[in-house]
């Protein structure tokens, strides 16, 4: 028997947008109902997260705005839309905590990131409540304060 080809582990796209104007405070694990050609741009890591969100209507959730470019090869004889509304696979707890969660004031439901499981694709979502500006440019400070104390561990690292 031929040796099965392994998939690629890691992440496959990344919302860096989301984490940037979101205080990120519940994450959850779902699936994705893909078609053929989609787990085929996937693997070629042909996907964009930046301003996807999810949608919670009728006990489901939707991934919306997720754009995974075809394949040129791969959707010959598919007519292939690069936008379109996906099914996340969440089970009944998780899906009354988004909805308990959404209705109150200020939370979101976005997409962080997709990325392989094994031979699973899941999507990385999350609960969140949006920034002001003021609090961004803190996070932004922060972030530069961090940097500059790491800067200077390394470079005190190499002088002894």
């Amino acid at each position: 028997m031929a040796k099965q080809k392994k998939h690629p582990q890691g992440t496959i796209a990344q919302n860096k947008k989301a984490m940037h104007d979101y205080f990120v405070e519940t994450r959850f694990e779902a699936g994705l109902v893909l078609a053929g050609w989609e787990v085929k741009s996937l693997r070629a890591g042909k996907a964009q997260l930046v301003d996807s969100y999810v949608l919670l209507k009728n006990d489901e959730a939707w991934l919306m705005g997720c754009h995974i470019t075809p394949l040129t090869t791969a959707s010959t004889h598919v007519i292939a839309d690069p936008i379109r509304t996906r099914k996340l696979l969440l089970n009944k707890r998780e899906l009354d905590k988004l909805f308990g969660a959404v209705q109150q004031k200020g939370y979101a439901c976005v997409a962080l990131s997709i990325y392989w499981k094994a031979h699973l694709i899941k999507c990385e979502i999350a609960l969140g409540k949006g920034k002001k500006d003021f609090d961004k440019r803190h996070t932004e400070k922060e972030r530069d304060a961090d940097r500059e104390v790491q800067r200077a561990m390394r470079t005190k690292g190499k002088d002894d």
